[in-house]
Parts: C-alpha cells; sequence; structure tokens
C-alpha cells in the first residue's frame, strides 16, 4: 500500500470476472471507473478471479487501477466450459449468474467483508451471486444494463419455439434475481436515465443514481473520415446480442449496400467471432473480414467510413457508440443501438431500423463527404463536452462518498 494510502477511506470493488484484458464495453466501464478512481478519495482494493499466467502477464494494467488485488483461483473458460454453462439451466439462477458463482470467491468476498471496508461496490448484478445474505457495510450496486430486458428482447427476436421458450424461462428467472438484488444495497448506479426509471418502476429500486457513460478522448482522438467503402461494426463477438446484430446486417441490410456499392466492404472488430457466422459470409463470397480480438481498436475505427450498430437486442448503453464518435468515424445505429443515450438523429448520427433505410443511411454517409464531416465534428463536439472518462469517475466516486450516510439512514 502507497504511503498516507491508509489514511483514506477504503472502497472494495467486486468484480465476478478478471478485467483483462479489456476486451468488452463491461470491462471498458469499469476499468474507465477503477483508473479515475485511482489517486481519488479512496484507497481501492479490486476483488476479481484471475490465475498466476492473468497475474503475471497483467501486472501493470492491475496496478493501474487499484491499490491493493484480492483474487481467488479463477475457473477454466473455453468450449467445455461454455457447454457446461447449459447444466445450470435447472438453477434457480439464470444461466449467467449460476456461472458467475464460485466457492472460492464467496469465501474471499466473505473475508474482504469482515475487514470491514468503508464502502463496497459490486460490478454488474452477478457479482451479488458472491455476496453474503447480508451485506454489513455500506453496499453500492453498479448495474451497466437492465439484464431482464436483454432476455425479454432476445425471446422476441427468437426464431424457434425452442429458443423463445429458453429465453423466457431465464427472463423469470433474472426478473426474479435482479429485483432481489436491488432490494439488497444502498445504492444502485444505473447508466443511463432510461435504465434508472426502469429499475425504480419494476423492482422499487431506492437510492438510484446516474452516471453518464465515458470515454478517453486524449486516446481516442479525432480524425477526419476518410473517403471509401470501408464500413465496420466492433464488439464483443461471443455475446448473443451482438451475433444477432451481425447476422441481422448480414442477411437483411447488406444486400441493400452493395446493390448501391458492389465495392463496399466490412469488417467485424471483436473477440470470437461464431465459426459459423465467418463461414457463411464465406460461402457467400461477401467482401467481409473478423478480426477476433485486437489489443488496439483505433486504427480500424480510422480507416472506417462509416461505423454501423445493427443491434435489435440489448441494454444499457453502449461504449462504442462515443469511441467512434471520439475518433471521427460517422455512425449509423438503430434506436436500440443507442439507446438510453442522449444523442440526437440526425445531428450525432443516423438512425435508421429497417433493412432498407439502415442501408440508405448507410450509402448516403459514404456517397457524401459534407455529410460525414458535418457528423464527426458535431458527435466529437457533444462527446468532449459531456462524456470525459475522468469527469464521470469523479461522479462514480462522489456516489461512493455519499452511500455511508444513505446506509447509516436506511439502517435506523
Amino acid at each position: 500500500m502507497q504511503p498516507g494510502i491508509d489514511l483514506k477511506p477504503r472502497l472494495l470493488f467486486v468484480s465476478p470476472r478478471f478485467l483483462f484484458p479489456v476486451d468488452s464495453g463491461g470491462k471498458i466501464r469499469t476499468t474507465q471507473i477503477l483508473r479515475g478512481l485511482k489517486g481519488g478519495a479512496f484507497a481501492v482494493t479490486l476483488a476479481a478471479p484471475s490465475n498466476a499466467q492473468e497475474r503475471e502477464r497483467f501486472a501493470g494494467d492491475i496496478a493501474g487501477v487499484c491499490d491493493d488485488f484480492a483474487t481467488w483461483e479463477a475457473a477454466p473458460r473455453g468450449a467445455l466450459k461454455q457447454l457446461q454453462r447449459f447444466r445450470h439451466l435447472v438453477s434457480p439462477y439464470p444461466i449467467p449468474v449460476a456461472t458467475d458463482h464460485s466457492n472460492a470467491g464467496e469465501r474471499k468476498v466473505r473475508e474482504l467483508l469482515d475487514d470491514v471496508p468503508d464502502v463496497v461496490v459490486f460490478d454488474f448484478p452477478h457479482s451479488a451471486v458472491l455476496a453474503p445474505a447480508t451485506i454489513k457495510v455500506p453496499a453500492v450496486m453498479f448495474t451497466h444494463n437492465v439484464e431482464a430486458e436483454i432476455f425479454a428482447r432476445h425471446a422476441e427476436v427468437a426464431t424457434s419455439a425452442l429458443t423463445r421458450w429458453l429465453w423466457k424461462n431465464q427472463l423469470g428467472k433474472m426478473t426474479r434475481f435482479e429485483r432481489q438484488t436491488m432490494a439488497r444495497f444502498d445504492m444502485v448506479v444505473a447508466v443511463s436515465q432510461r435504465d434508472a426509471d426502469h429499475l425504480r418502476a419494476a423492482y422499487g429500486a431506492r437510492n438510484v443514481r446516474v452516471i453518464n457513460t465515458g470515454v478517453d478522448l486524449d486516446f481516442f482522438s479525432w480524425a477526419s473520415p476518410p473517403v471509401g467503402g470501408e464500413i465496420m461494426f466492433s464488439g464483443s463477438m461471443d455475446w448473443l446480442a451482438n451475433q444477432d446484430g451481425i447476422t441481422y446486417f448480414m442477411d437483411e441490410v447488406w444486400p441493400h449496400i452493395t446493390r448501391g456499392r458492389p465495392d463496399a466492404r466490412m469488417t467485424v472488430v471483436g473477440r470470437t467471432p461464431p465459426k459459423l457466422l465467418v463461414a457463411k459470409a464465406q460461402a457467400r463470397g461477401l467482401n467481409w473480414r473478423f478480426t477476433g480480438y485486437v489489443d488496439d481498436i483505433r486504427d480500424y475505427i480510422r480507416a472506417a467510413t462509416v461505423y454501423v450498430i445493427p443491434l435489435r437486442v440489448g441494454g444499457g448503453t453502449r461504449l462504442k457508440v462515443f469511441e467512434a464518435m471520439g475518433l471521427g468515424c460517422p455512425v449509423v445505429s438503430t434506436t436500440v443501438g443507442v439507446e438510453g443515450l442522449p444523442l440526437e438523429p440526425g445531428t450525432h448520427y443516423l438512425r435508421a431500423d429497417e433493412p432498407p433505410a439502415f442501408a440508405d443511411a448507410v450509402l448516403k454517409l459514404l456517397d457524401d463527404a459534407d455529410l460525414r464531416l458535418r457528423l464527426s465534428q458535431a458527435a466529437r463536439r457533444h462527446v468532449e463536452a459531456n462524456f470525459s472518462f475522468r469527469s464521470v469517475a469523479r461522479e462514480f466516486e462522489k456516489i461512493c462518498l455519499d452511500t455511508p450516510a444513505l446506509a447509516a439512514a436506511k439502517r435506523t
């Protein structure tokens, strides 16, 4: 621990996943918040599963987001592990929550809470599965989205009766789990006003506060969008919502685009693209590439003329939107793709929800340099004015500083 750090109030931050590499929206948001908290009002202990190789490889990254790191041995992940997830169908918990449970993690979190930190933050509702039945210190739940809403949308777009039944089954479990979880915490943090309103109305959550989505504006520096036919999407491709969006874009939108621009190219950046989806693009002879995980996404976005967000399923807010806008790449999105974000269609991005309209918006940007530049500059100015990750971290820190007093009032 750094000299003098023990004079600060102590914040325990519990993550159900190891945060590195930073290869998903949730990890990006969490690490940005932690980086902003580091050196501030709190001495921060991060608790998360890990293995020896991860601790060695990412030692510098860990040190950059916390003052102390507490860990338990992470369960191995892989193809077999993914298949084993379905054994949790019989669990009272929804599958993602049951998967994140760990006896070792539960013991470690209990041990850390017994040391009585001044405040504890649990990251994502899933992490509450690691908490004791009664949390005896001031406690914050950091929600990155409304998980049950995502499940409901998967059920809506499911194409088979079995898949629809599975999502509805999991929806019921997730709704119960989220409702019970929100009641256990002194403070709930949402990432959009829309999510906050839902948490209050659907779950009766109290003391809900909203933070903006933040982006590192120095890292994601602006450049004028290039001329060309390069279109791109970025997102974790092992997330079902992104798989659905890219499948929809390939099947329903891309044929309209190539009729107008036969030379158009599509790049999908994100970890673990499904082999069947990659094979489908190849079998059709599409001018598509799937990169998998990349260490630095900036060069890919800067090479793109248009950035697309064709999502039909999702929740929370999309960090990818602000990354693209920060770098200057004009955006075309569905309503769901920018849901919860204070953005104005036609000023900061182009909105389209039907395949022909989505394709027309993409083609318009490919062909109109003045429109590209206008959207690019307006979006960057908007992000600069409202969404610096440092200011967002300060908002989060203030919430954590306020929580002990709220907890004391609640317990009296």
